[in-house]
């Protein structure tokens, strides 16, 4: 029989921790503590506060109900000692079904993580998606997992457990999700087109992105919008208001890759409202402004070294002079657009009108652990961090590295580490300041030749815009200083320039509103990546919702993902905001 949030939070405490007895194993202690927290305002804060408790506990308590876990395929398993729900979830995932090899790998891997860890490996099995991973992906998880250091392998554990009792509560209740699944499934869908056979990569006017392109553009029409592509290859869906002189309100993300990407980096906020445009669509729901939703067909800048390319057509910030950048193999951007069917002479007519946009709104997962670490769904942008971007070149002499004395070296490479540890260490000074190098190369290089020359990237940001600039120049001024000494050539190309966008309030105030509405606490937070809102900046004025990312907060990577739940929690915070969204929020022009 199903129970209902109504009745969780009307019974008296006894029948609470009953109804609540199998959703964190054999630990009745975290529904007895949360029973005086009700009434629960949604699925979404009854949840929180189950986590909330077992945060708030003892380590030995957090170790007990670790404890309390069986071993995936181990012996409780096999001698059906499970509980109900722990045997279904095993059974899920095929573990009840696992060839003697296998079984012998799950028996090493439980024994090996033990042995180091002092508690068993806990995982939900039902996955991301609450359908169950596969057996091979089950023992991919538990030997990358088995790395890790014990403090954080028992926050993940934690972490998996609080997954593992979500889905129990969805049970329990007999949720019915009406985004996330969508949301997740479209998001494997797209991930079927790839520049790689082994790897997601979607780069600017690949046979990838246009196939991406025309399947955004299909379940764009099918969800009841007007869609089209344009000349730089956005995809853009309209969904019309009746309300005379209506604004638009402009959502969306990017649909290209980073090498070796995720799958929701970017693609999430665009399938999200897709999916919530459906949703009004099936119920003859108007909204007082017009919603668009666009893919913006370029972000990552991977092809042709230039970001932004889609978002920059938007607000008319295109440098059309790009059009004759070359990709790695010499095809210049403009041939690529033209042997894609598009009209590169057409770019400048995509440019929208300031007064015909209210604001834009971007959802995308948070590519980093806050949200995570912090036990939260979703969490409202304050501001996106600036960026600055070089390509290094360092020129030495290359000689053999037998016969040159240490001291008549010009050692490219040699010049090239002290220049990383360099920028490590001038980014660690600042607040919300980071630096990176991502690339770092030795062309033709070989194990007895010192480095003639070298090749790296030069990745600096911060939120604070006079913050990182100084951070830029220290970093250029010592790495001159470096080539000096060390007697080597060097050129530094600006590949980007991208200054801090910061979230307007008025917006930011209606979001984190609609968050709360949830049942959520409203939580700020500084985005360090960059994201197509910050030139739509030059549009309107924008606004983020970041969506928690697990592994860790991993992104840019196989590994980076979410879950069905927390893409339905996000879905229904901009369907809210949406519905209550007023302009009279906005300070007077």
């Amino acid at each position: 029989m199903t129970t209902t949030l109504l009745e969780l939070n009307s019974c008296d405490a006894a029948e609470f921790v009953e109804h609540l007895r199998g959703i964190y194993e054999h630990s009745p202690w975290i529904p007895e503590r949360a029973a005086g927290r009700r009434p629960f305002a949604s699925l979404a804060a009854l949840k929180l506060a189950l986590q909330a408790v077992v945060a708030n506990a003892s380590e030995a308590e957090q170790l007990g109900l670790i404890r309390a876990h069986p071993e995936l395929a181990g012996k409780a398993a096999v001698a059906g000692q499970l509980t109900a729900e722990s045997t279904s979830e095993q059974a899920k995932s095929g573990l009840n079904l696992c060839s003697a090899q296998e079984f012998a790998r799950l028996h090493q891997l439980n024994a090996d993580y033990n042995a180091k860890f002092g508690f068993p490996f806990i995982l939900a099995v039902k996955g991301p998606t609450g359908q169950g991973l596969t057996r091979e992906a089950v023992i991919a998880t538990f030997a990358r997992r088995l790395k890790n250091q014990r403090t954080d392998e028992m926050a993940e554990c934690l972490r998996q457990i609080h997954r593992i009792a979500e889905i129990r509560l969805n049970d329990l209740l007999d949720v019915q999700l009406a985004f996330g699944p969508q949301i997740m499934q479209w998001s494997e869908d797209l991930a079927q087109w790839s520049d790689e056979p082994d790897a997601l990569t979607c780069a600017y006017m690949t046979d990838a992105h246009r196939a991406t392109a025309a399947q955004l553009l299909s379940w764009m029409r099918a969800a009841g919008m007007q869609a089209d592509i344009d000349a730089v290859g956005n995809v853009t869906g309209r969904y019309l208001s009746d309300a005379p002189g209506a604004k638009t309100i402009v959502t969306g993300s990017h649909y290209d890759t980073v090498r070796n990407g995720g799958k929701y980096d970017g693609r999430l906020g665009i399938l999200l409202p897709i999916a919530v445009v459906r949703h009004l669509r099936d119920k003859g729901e108007a909204l007082p402004f017009h919603l668009e939703v666009i893919g913006f067909a370029e972000e990552e800048g991977v092809r042709f070294r230039s970001t932004f390319l889609g978002s920059n057509a938007v607000t008319g910030n295109f440098d059309m002079a790009l059009l004759d950048a070359l990709d790695a193999d010499g095809t210049s951007m403009r041939a690529a657009l033209a042997a894609a069917g598009h009209d590169p002479a057409a770019i400048p007519a995509i440019a929208r009108r300031r007064e015909d946009i209210a604001a834009y709104v971007e959802v995308h997962i948070e590519q980093g652990p806050v949200l995570l670490e912090r036990g939260l769904p979703v969490g409202v942008v304050t501001a996106i961090a600036g960026s600055s971007r070089f390509l290094v070149e360092l020129q030495g002499v290359a000689s053999h590295a037998g016969t040159t004395p240490m001291h008549m070296r010009k050692d490219a490479a040699a010049a090239a580490a002290e220049i990383v540890l360099l920028v490590e260490q001038r980014c660690a000074q600042g607040e919300a300041l980071v630096g990176t190098v991502g690339q770092l190369q030795v062309p033709g290089g070989s194990v007895n030749v010192i480095p003639g020359a070298c090749q790296l990237s030069l990745d600096i940001r911060a939120a604070d815009d006079a913050v990182r600039e100084a951070a830029v120049r220290d970093v250029l001024d010592g790495l001159a200083a470096i080539c000096a000494r060390r007697a080597i050539e060097f050129k530094v190309e600006k590949i980007v320039e991208a200054r801090a966008a910061p979230c307007a309030p008025w917006l930011m105030q209606q979001l984190g509103d609609a968050v709360q509405r949830a049942g959520l606490p409203r939580f700020d937070l500084l985005s360090g990546a960059g994201h197509d809102a910050m030139a739509m900046a030059a549009l309107a004025d924008v606004a983020m919702l970041f969506t928690r990312c697990g592994n860790g907060g991993i992104s840019h990577n196989p590994l980076e993902t979410m879950t069905a739940d927390d893409a339905e929690v996000a879905a229904q915070v901009l369907l809210d905001f949406l519905r209550n969204f007023a302009t009279s929020y906005a300070p007077a022009p």
